[in-house]
């Protein structure tokens, strides 16, 4: 009698652990603006600004940001941050992400820039994640293409 009372109540428990792991539709990303940043050597700073937003019914708490970011199907930058955040319900928030790009990556990028025909509509994937404990790390991608602008030219 007792075993059954402690399967019953196991599989009671395990029920409710099912409905901890909710669906949750994937965060909105959007890369917003990238700014310089002092770099060290030969390695490159910038900040990459993003807007999360939360399609969800339940908040996110984060505590630490990670971000990889690939251009033209090559590994460009890195940056992690210790930041601390809070994105309600159908909520959303701005995160600048410090990143770097060191010169072995910079030249693997200028090779293979040097073999497409233009710089327009370069493909793009961020791939990053927000930590929040043991079951609360939220991962999210975005892609896209980069549309760089054309330089402009002095009339005489």
């Amino acid at each position: 009698m007792l075993v059954r009372c402690c399967l019953i109540l196991l599989l009671c428990l395990g029920l409710n652990a099912c409905a901890l792991f909710q669906n949750r539709d994937p965060l909105n990303i959007s890369v917003i603006g990238i700014d310089p940043l002092p770099g060290q050597d030969l390695e490159l700073r910038m900040a990459v600004k993003i807007r999360v937003q939360n399609p969800n019914e339940t908040p996110v708490d984060f505590s630490g940001v990670a971000l990889n970011l690939e251009v033209n199907d090559q590994p460009l930058a890195a940056g992690v941050s210790n930041q601390r955040g809070h994105i309600d319900r159908y909520g959303e928030t701005v995160l600048s992400v410090p990143v770097s790009i060191t010169a072995f990556a910079f030249l693997r990028q200028a090779y293979g820039l040097g073999r497409v025909e233009s710089l327009q509509g370069l493909p793009y994937v961020l791939r990053g994640k927000l930590a929040g404990g043991p079951l609360g790390t939220v991962r999210f991608i975005d892609k896209g293409r980069l549309d760089l602008p054309a330089p402009t030219g002095y009339a005489w």
